[in-house]
């Protein structure tokens, strides 16, 4: 009987892409479209980097602290639809998920976030021809840490999680969490947001390509 193929699963904001640095890029965007000053972009950082992630939310302060007359609704929906023109995937990334896939891998991105936002991200970066599969909380209509769209992932790249696999990720609880939840052995992406945070990844690294390095050595 053929053996089964391992399985990764990788976040998308902050693991495969650097939203961070796309998100700088939209707020100095935003502060020159509006005419707030370059003061503004330091202080949209501050505020997403405050715990503000719902993006309903945030714009909801930033509309209220600079009084603008676009309702929350449209901000985001703006928002939104640029952010997928920002991201991008770095090459050597995209070399690392190949050489997985040629290596014997199924690979999957499992993320949180809205459909609009999260598939023009996957589709304009080339990685939904990068990978096998993905699942996305706004099509599937669960999040993580939710087992449940780890499942998805996995049934799409027709192993399931009994087999096992990784998880890959920048979030300790989304990520790291929810994937020893479902069964997968884990490797955080540490970037510095967790400071003195206690974690149970099997591995913890910087990057996502020492992440990928891991996984040919576990092969």
């Amino acid at each position: 009987m053929d053996a089964v193929q391992p399985l990764a699963l990788f976040d998308l904001d902050n693991t495969l892409i650097n939203l961070d640095e796309a998100f700088q890029v939209w707020a100095g965007e935003f502060a020159e479209e509006y005419g707030l000053g370059r003061e503004t972009v330091g202080w949209l950082i501050a505020l997403d980097r405050a715990g503000y992630p719902h993006r309903e939310v945030f714009f909801t302060k930033v509309r209220d602290h600079f009084a603008l007359a676009e309702p929350v609704d449209e901000l985001w929906s703006r928002y939104r639809r640029r952010m997928p023109h920002l991201v991008h995937c770095r090459p050597e990334v995209m070399d690392g998920l190949s050489r997985l896939r040629a290596s014997g891998w199924r690979v999957a991105i499992v993320t949180n976030g809205t459909a609009d936002n999260q598939l023009g991200k996957i589709q304009r970066t080339g990685l939904a021809e990068a990978v096998d599969a993905y699942a996305l909380s706004g099509v599937e209509g669960v999040r993580k840490p939710d087992t449940g769209l780890f499942e998805i992932a996995a049934e799409r790249c027709g192993v399931t999680l009994v087999d096992g696999g990784w998880m890959i990720g920048d979030h300790l609880v989304v990520d790291i969490g929810g994937g020893r939840a479902a069964g997968l052995r884990t490797i955080w992406v540490d970037r510095g947001t967790w400071p003195g945070d206690e974690h149970d990844a099997d591995h913890v690294v910087t990057d996502v390509l020492q992440a990928m390095e891991i996984l040919h050595a576990e092969r």
